[in-house]
């Protein structure tokens, strides 16, 4: 079945609500200040049968400009839209406002229905073709020129069969929603039903939701995360799934209506983010008063929620009227949105009920990161995005994530592609280096520039280590990684560094890493010579060698070298560090290991006298060495005796 929703707009009084309820016969005005001040305050929803046996999903608008944000909230998610004008009044104030905002939004397509027409004999007959007149006049350049004009009378039931005719013929045209994208259900209303607890309606812009469902609600609230979805209904049916396209009506238990505001978003969790920064496409209307200035805060309206936000231009100080640039709009609080998703501007005397529709947009990128002006980097970001070009605009939000990365869903939620489709593009990006596959359970991500980035600064890193340190092996792994940023994912980290030691760019031996031809204090070199003065002083100490405190100034270097040095020592065997201070000469060692062996194989234990007899030194070389023996397990201590480890029960 065709999935369609139709959307009303005009002026206050013209018959938009009476419409809906002569087609459909249902009444969209639900509340009681409604029905007692006979005008529309909030959004009405109904479901109207077409010609081809398909529903539609109806959304009826407010006309009173001082409802415009509930206006704009229905507007979002229509995919044709019918302009009412009355017969006795024609255009108004609110039939061009609403006009602009349905072209903002980017709806496509439409009728004008001219309401009243009983009136018609009582105007002459030349006001209907004045009437048009007018009308052609302003849908001129718009998506409405040369749409059907359909008069109609509510009260009659003239012309009814003739809108739905032409509605029907337009539904046709409408191409489907992308039902395998990310969930994306910008919520109009929450209430509680009796028998079902929360639900909340929409228009499902993207994807689809089913029973059974995990969801949450963006930006977050109070028991908005965590939710389970326990059933569906589009047009007051029961439906295991709701597809996009459809007003959607999905039953959460778990929360309270209370907890649950117009402006939030039902969304599948990890998909899509909240954004306090979103790059956008940006047109101010023609018949806006002045130039929209640099840093201007106006008022945003994104799927169904409001929220003030600063306009940053970022190639010019102002935009002329008529005109589209790049912008960031920075909001003052998170909202939800799609990349693509359509937007519209207003100013914020709104709040006085004088404000007007000033501009509008489409969405470039969410969570986007804080841009400054006249950066050729930000503009080639922003291009892309703007651009047809999918795998450009994956490749871009994968350079704008960084040394962070995204995972696949959350991929899916910046770009509003489908998961299959995102991983096409991941696969086609990944075979030509221009994205890197770092996490393969988490299907997580880096570009290909980011990733080359980051190998870079690792050689950086190690090569500069050499230089301040030449005597070193090399450069331990988490020190390493202490010189890329702070979010790089560490299997990120491990990944590149693992690639780096396949292409020969650097070895990695253990904890240790260097560069290829890198050799710490080998053969004839100062550090070579400095190696063997620091063994010698080692071997002639034999089982009392020198302090490493007083090891630098026993062989005539410093500190760092001499530290650098041991640990060669230790790696190649010829020293062993017995405690924090000690360095012993290896061969030393192990001797004294076999005797001890011995000792206790043919007496079963030894004391500490005993062991001191045997090592034939002071008591600060002795006791470091009995408790080395203890660690490696040659011993185990039994009070204040120690026997052969495995004898001593």
């Amino acid at each position: 079945m065709k999935r369609v929703v139709i959307g009303t707009a005009g002026h206050i009084d013209h018959g938009k609500t009476s419409l809906v309820r002569a087609l459909t016969g249902i009444d969209t005005d639900r509340l009681r200040d409604e029905k007692r001040r006979g005008i529309t305050i909030e959004l009405g929803f109904a479901h109207l049968a077409l010609p081809d046996g398909s529903v539609a999903g109806v959304v009826d608008v407010p006309g009173h400009e001082r409802f415009v944000r509930s206006m704009a909230a229905g507007a979002g998610g229509i995919d044709l839209v019918v302009l009412v004008i009355a017969a006795d009044e024609g255009v108004m104030p609110q039939t061009r406002e609403h006009l602009d905002i349905c072209r903002l939004l980017g709806v496509p397509r439409g009728l004008v229905a001219v309401t009243k027409a009983d009136l018609l004999p009582e105007l002459g007959a030349d006001w209907l073709p004045l009437l048009e007149q007018d009308v052609r006049e302003v849908t001129r350049g718009t998506f409405l020129e040369g749409a059907p004009i359909v008069p109609v009378s509510s009260a009659t039931g003239e012309g009814l069969d003739a809108l739905r005719a032409a509605l029907g013929a337009l539904a046709a045209e409408v191409p489907e929603r992308p039902a395998d994208g990310p969930l994306f259900l910008p919520v109009d209303r929450a209430f509680s039903m009796k028998g079902f607890g929360t639900v909340v309606t929409g228009t499902l812009l993207s994807g689809q939701i089913a029973e059974g469902d995990a969801a949450a609600l963006l930006p977050a609230s109070a028991g908005g995360e965590g939710l389970r979805v326990r059933s569906v209904q589009v047009h007051g049916k029961p439906t295991p799934r709701a597809l996009a396209g459809q007003r959607t009506a999905v039953n959460l238990p778990g929360i309270e209506p209370a907890a649950i505001r117009r402006g939030q978003v039902l969304v599948h969790p990890g998909v899509v983010p909240a954004s306090s920064i979103i790059d956008a496409e940006l047109t101010l209307l023609a018949a806006a008063p002045k130039p929209l200035r640099h840093r201007a805060k106006l008022l945003l309206h994104v799927g169904t929620t409001q929220v003030p936000a600063v306009i940053s231009l970022l190639d010019r100080a102002e935009l002329a009227p008529g005109a589209t640039a790049h912008a960031q709009l920075r909001l003052a609080e998170p909202a939800a949105a799609l990349p693509g998703q359509r937007f519209i501007l207003r100013g914020f005397a709104v709040l006085e009920g004088r404000g007007k529709t000033v501009g509008g947009g489409r969405v470039l990128a969410v969570a986007a990161p804080k841009r400054r002006r006249g950066r050729p980097e930000s503009l080639a970001q922003l291009a892309a995005l703007a651009g047809p070009d999918p795998e450009a605009r994956l490749a871009t939000v994968l350079a704008m994530a960084g040394p962070a990365g995204l995972d696949l869903p959350a991929l899916v939620g910046r770009t509003a592609l489908s998961p299959k489709a995102a991983q096409g593009t991941l696969d086609r990006l990944g075979a030509r280096g221009g994205a890197v596959l770092f996490d393969r359970e988490r299907r997580a991500y880096v570009a290909g520039p980011v990733a080359q980035e980051l190998t870079r600064r690792m050689a950086a890193a190690v090569a500069a280590f050499h230089r301040d340190h030449p005597l070193a092996a090399g450069m331990g792994r988490e020190a390493l990684r202490g010189k890329l940023p702070p979010v790089t994912d560490p299997r990120l980290f491990q990944r590149l560094l693992a690639q780096a030691a396949e292409r020969g760019e650097l070895v990695v031996e253990g904890d240790v890493v260097r560069e290829k031809g890198h050799a710490a204090a080998s053969g004839e070199s100062a550090g070579g010579a400095l190696k063997e003065k620091v063994a010698a002083a080692l071997a002639k100490g034999g089982l009392t060698p020198p302090w490493l405190a007083e090891l630098p100034g026993a062989v005539g270097a410093s500190a760092p070298d001499v530290q650098a040095v041991l640990k060669l020592l230790a790696a190649e065997g010829r020293a062993l560090r017995v405690s924090s201070e000690l360095y012993f000469d290896a061969a030393a060692v192990k001797a004294l290991e076999a005797k001890l062996v011995a000792w206790l194989r043919e007496r079963r234990q030894i004391t500490t006298q005993e062991f001191k007899d045997l090592v034939g030194a002071t008591r600060k070389h002795v006791i470091p060495l009995a408790e080395y023996f203890d660690r490696e397990k040659v011993t185990l201590r039994v009070g204040e005796k120690r026997v052969l480890r495995g004898e001593g029960r």
